[in-house]
C-alpha cells in the first residue's frame, strides 16, 4: 500500500519574511528618532501675559507657555519645552531641498 503525505504551504514562513521586510522598510523610511520629541531649553521673548503664565515665542517659531512667570511683554526669559527632533536636525529642510529638485 502506498502512503501519501500532504505538505502544508509555508504560510507562516512567508508571513514572517513579509513582516520582517515591512519593518526594515519602515525603519529606513520613517526613522523614529525624527519623530520622538526632544527637550529644549531656550531664551524666548514674551509676547503675552495671561492668567496661566507668560506666552513666549521661541527661535524655532513655537509658542511656549511658562507658568509662574512675572515678566512683561518684550522681556526675554528661559523656557524648557519639547519639540519634534525633525525640527532641530534639519529633516524638513532636506525634504524640501529634494522636492525643489523634483519640482522645478
Amino acid at each position: 500500500m502506498q502512503q501519501t503525505t500532504q505538505t502544508k504551504t509555508p504560510q507562516l514562513k512567508f508571513m514572517l519574511i513579509l513582516a520582517a521586510a515591512t519593518s526594515v522598510i519602515l525603519v529606513f523610511t520613517l526613522t523614529p528618532w525624527n519623530i520622538v520629541p526632544t527637550l529644549v531649553t531656550e531664551d524666548v521673548s514674551v509676547i503675552a501675559v495671561t492668567d496661566y503664565g507668560c506666552v513666549g515665542e521661541s527661535v524655532l517659531g513655537h509658542s511656549v507657555v511658562v507658568a509662574n512667570c512675572d515678566a512683561g511683554v518684550g522681556d526675554v526669559i528661559s523656557a524648557t519645552f519639547y519639540v519634534p527632533a525633525m525640527d532641530q536636525n534639519g529633516y524638513y529642510d532636506r525634504i524640501e531641498a529634494k522636492l525643489t529638485m523634483v519640482n522645478p
